[in-house]
């Protein structure tokens, strides 16, 4: 057929024929988008506040329509500032200076575009945690429609047509089933795409995604991914993708650019950089970034022959309710699983199990049964040989002091009255030390997890997510357990603090001698500190065994598609990958 040319708003748009097309451009034919400017240029942004070093001092990029670029750096590099200032969430005391254009039109420190003006719908900001950007009152329909008669022409009676269809975008598998959803009875990864349904609403020109893989597991991160990608050759969004993971920027970036401390320090095509990075700093984070291990091949070693520290058999946790819509069950939960089913396991003195899975896979579950929040259904849950069941007063009191646990986000737990050596003294205070040992103790332990100093004096609230992390951790070492039981402590900490709270973890475990029981949904990281996995599914054990046979040479089919999920932080291998999945060559 003829090329038909079309006129819109951000340039021409040739297409094969006349039919028409829908609102995503999303025909059969095949289209050639030819834009008059790029989705997003930024031209030298430099951020100020008073008093304080700048947040940004100088960073220039530009983000072409259907190209996705990566800002790549650690915390105070500025990547959430320069989004805020995309986006226009900029507080009041900050000062911004230099040019930042959306789809052509300027937008830093400008007063003509109103916030609920449709023009001012050029950009949409996708956050890591989609509960910030969903309303938990309203369902997902009704939020939908918010957005579309906020900054949209569109008649109300379509607004629920529009979010069927939006929903249907972003790979709802059954847009009726979920419009009529609230946040709360979705799964993580389906609030996301509830976000992004959000954010597509108004047909933006540029999608600013900060961190929006960091809250997902393995599985769900992959899906994603997937989705930015269609969306990208679908829609013709441009895509600033904020990230720290190299592995994400391996598997979906077009171009990569670094930034420390507020100012690029290098920009490159994706497979140029990660073959030839230049700058000192873009090199480092490669060397830090978290990789599966090699392949091994041989028998597992000889057992355990030391009575284990834990031991764990048969073990069920009764039905629990599910709000997850699935297959198996509705959005009103009326149907139950169980969420442990028959774990049996044992972890060595000193030794550490890693726990891999999936979200409700039974990862947190089990947790807190070990940790004595949950209590045991039916088995045995035993600490060096006593069972923790048969205990009570206080027998199960003075078990517990022997087990720690470390959460994900140490904000939830410590105090934020208290100052850092204060929180890290109240655990041995409860126990009956005197104040002045205590402290004396504390210190000691801060000065081991690097967080002493000046540091000790601080409240929670002034430290950094990784400071707060290194705290929890003294926090737990402070009655000498013989067990840490943790819950994905470094999930959303930066590629470099990461990499410095792992050493520092496996230092103190050979340390002080305590055993592990690391869960996690990053099976990269939990290889770097585990000498054991245990790959768990739906409350059940799919594998296990040392960490370097199960995730190199893997029994299980499920095993192995979990593993496959997982970026690595190489753009050509990920294109492989893509390409053997689709079965068409990616160049």
């Amino acid at each position: 057929p003829a090329l038909t040319l079309t006129e819109h708003a951000g340039g021409a748009r040739v297409r094969r024929s006349a039919e028409p097309v829908d609102a995503f451009g999303d025909d059969d034919g095949f289209e050639i988008h030819v834009y008059s400017h790029p989705a997003l240029d930024i031209d030298h942004l430099a951020i100020d506040f008073a008093g304080t070093r700048p947040a940004v001092r100088n960073i220039s990029l530009r983000v072409d329509r259907g190209q996705i670029l990566a800002l790549v750096g650690e915390t105070g590099s500025g990547k959430t500032m320069t989004a805020h200032a995309i986006t226009g969430l900029l507080p009041p005391t900050a000062t911004a200076t230099g040019s930042i254009r959306v789809d052509g039109v300027e937008v830093l420190n400008s007063q003509a575009l109103e916030r609920s003006s449709p023009s001012s719908a050029a950009s949409a900001l996708l956050l890591r945690d989609p509960r910030h950007a969903l309303d938990p009152r309203l369902r997902i329909g009704t939020q939908i429609g918010e957005v579309l008669r906020a900054h949209s022409d569109l008649p109300r009676h379509d607004h629920r047509a529009r979010a069927l269809d939006l929903l249907d975008l972003v790979d709802f598998p059954d847009p009726q089933r979920y419009i009529d959803a609230y946040p709360g009875q979705l799964t993580t990864g389906d609030r996301q795409r509830a976000a992004i349904a959000l954010a597509m609403a108004t047909e933006p020109a540029l999608l600013v995604a900060d961190e929006p893989t960091a809250t997902l597991d393995t599985g769900e991160q992959a899906a994603l991914l997937a989705l930015l990608r269609r969306l990208r050759d679908r829609t013709d969004v441009g895509i600033l993708l904020i990230t720290h993971d190299l592995g994400v920027v391996a598997d979906i970036a077009d171009r990569a650019v670094v930034a420390q401390r507020g100012e690029v320090v290098e920009r490159a095509g994706v497979f140029e950089w990660f073959a030839r990075p230049n700058a000192i700093y873009a090199k480092r984070l490669h060397a830090i970034a978290p990789k599966l291990p090699a392949a091994t091949f041989g028998d597992d070693g000889l057992p355990e022959l030391r009575t284990p520290i834990l031991e764990v058999s048969h073990l069920h946790v009764g039905s629990v309710p599910v709000s997850t819509p699935s297959r198996e069950v509705d959005l009103q939960g009326r149907n139950v699983i169980p969420a442990l089913r028959d774990i049996s396991f044992s972890i060595g003195p000193g030794s550490s199990l890693g726990v891999v899975g999936e979200s409700g896979s039974g990862k947190t579950a089990l947790v807190r049964v070990v940790a004595g929040l949950i209590p045991v259904g039916f088995g045995r849950v035993a600490l060096d040989g006593t069972d923790m069941a048969a205990l009570s007063g206080r027998g199960l009191r003075d078990l517990r002091r022997r087990v720690a646990l470390l959460p994900q986000d140490p904000a939830t737990t410590l105090d934020p009255r208290l100052t850092v050596v204060e929180s890290v003294a109240e655990p041995l205070l409860l126990w009956g030390e005197d104040a002045a040992t205590a402290t004396t103790r504390a210190t000691e332990l801060l000065d081991a997890v690097g967080a002493g100093g000046r540091g000790a004096d601080r409240r929670p609230g002034e430290l950094t997510d990784g400071a707060r992390q290194r705290v929890a951790l003294a926090r737990a070492l402070a009655l000498a357990p013989d067990l840490i039981v943790t819950d994905d402590p470094t999930r959303g900490l930066d590629v470099s603090v990461q990499a410095s709270y792992l050493r520092l973890f496996t230092e103190l475990r050979r340390r002080f001698g305590f055993a592990a029981l690391y869960s996690g949904h990053d099976i990269a990281v939990v290889a770097q500190v585990a000498d054991d996995v245990l790959i768990l599914r739906r409350g059940r054990v799919v594998e296990s065994g040392p960490v370097r046979r199960v995730l190199t040479v893997p029994v299980e089919d499920y095993t192995q598609r979990l593993v496959d999920t997982v970026p690595y932080p190489d753009p050509v291998v990920q294109r492989d990958r893509h390409a053997a999945e689709s079965g068409s060559p990616w160049v």
